[in-house]
């Protein structure tokens, strides 16, 4: 062979190995490509959850804390205790309130009673009075008696009547004074309502656990003053946990709520969890801030803008008993998506296959 064939044959040994090398590349990006939009994946999943700063609903000084740090705990267990002397004599000040409105009631309803019978007696006298009149007028007539006893007569009747229209105001003022009787009156419901808030408050100076969960960031101390509101505990809801998995804008072309998934813990190597896509986030920040009214420009001196990544919301097929015990809030997983429902084809066979491989090095890092 020439020393030119020889060349030639390198030169056509080269073309080929570089078009195969092309190939390869363009068919290595094709099949990314398609993976990413047929079963995007994502090793950045968090474990989230519902975490509640707990906060007392009144003022106090705590007296005793009642859990650990970290500790496990149910519905209704108590947390802590605040000073409940403030609010037991509250109470006992709305129970005092409660009986003097009673009393009140008592007495003003004795004064409608009195008021009741003035107005029976002027009701009585000015009949009399009208009677007594009335023959006095018709001796009058009849020359009998003289004219002053006839104007004396009515000047009698009119003061009884003006002694009876007194009453009877003072029976409406008696009335209005007592309002409702029994417990409809006015008086005594604000009474009783007071007294329940007070009650409410003794109540609320021990705080619970509002459902099973870890109580966390407990730095509470006996003789701290804590403020209504204020938080005092980190608490960690139990019954109600998801994986959140931030995907590219355009990861999500095919994906919909309902696809399955399959979800690999750092906290429980070796074993995939399946899963189904909740809910997708309809929003993200953007990062702009405003001043002066106006939106602040975001200079960038990036060749090419990083991707928008958006929440994918992750449940555990299973619920709640499905979840490894090891997880933690905040902890990593490896989460794949099978866009459309399909977990057949040769793409989620790979995708499968991948996310098994990386189970079994979950052990190592």
């Amino acid at each position: 062979m020439t020393h030119d064939a020889a060349e030639k044959q390198s030169q056509g040994s080269a073309r080929r190995v570089a078009v195969v090398t092309v190939l390869v590349l363009v068919a290595l990006v094709a099949l990314y490509a398609t993976t990413d939009r047929l079963t995007p994946s994502s090793s950045r999943g968090i474990v989230s959850a519902q975490v509640v700063q707990v906060a007392p609903r009144v003022s106090g000084e705590v007296v005793a804390v009642l859990v650990e740090d970290d500790a496990v705990v149910q519905a209704g267990d108590p947390l802590l205790s605040l000073d409940a002397r403030p609010f037991e004599l509250a109470v006992r000040q709305a129970e005092a309130q409660l009986e003097t409105a009673l009393q009140n009631i008592d007495a003003s309803s004795a004064s409608l009673v009195a008021a009741q019978a003035a107005v029976t007696q002027a009701r009585t006298a000015l009949d009399t009075t009208r009677a007594e009149a009335e023959r006095t007028f018709r001796l009058e007539e009849r020359g009998i008696a003289a004219k002053a006893q006839g104007d004396q007569a009515r000047a009698s009747v009119a003061e009884a009547e003006a002694q009876l229209q007194s009453a009877e105001a003072n029976l409406e003022s008696a009335r209005a004074q007592l309002g409702p009787q029994g417990r409809d009156n006015p008086a005594i419901r604000a009474a009783e309502a007071q007294l329940e808030q007070a009650q409410y408050d003794l109540a609320s100076t021990t705080v619970t656990a509002p459902h099973l969960g870890v109580v966390t960031n407990v730095t509470l101390s006996e003789g701290q003053f804590v403020g209504a509101g204020n938080p005092a505990l980190t608490f960690i809801d139990a019954e109600a946990a998801w994986i959140t998995v931030d995907l590219r804008e355009n990861q999500l072309q095919a994906v919909r709520p309902g696809d399955p998934a399959r979800l690999l813990f750092d906290a429980r190597p070796g074993k995939i969890f399946e899963g189904r896509v909740q809910s997708i986030a309809w929003g993200i920040s953007p990062g702009r801030s405003v001043q002066d009214g106006l939106v602040v420009n975001q200079p960038s001196n990036r060749w090419f803008e990083p991707a928008r990544r958006i929440p994918v919301r992750i449940e555990l097929i299973g619920g709640m008993e499905a979840w490894p015990r090891s997880a933690r809030v905040g902890g990593k997983v490896h989460a794949v998506i099978f866009a459309n429902g399909s977990e057949g084809g040769p793409i989620a066979l790979l995708a499968r296959g991948m996310q098994r491989l990386r189970s079994w090095t979950s052990y190592l890092h």
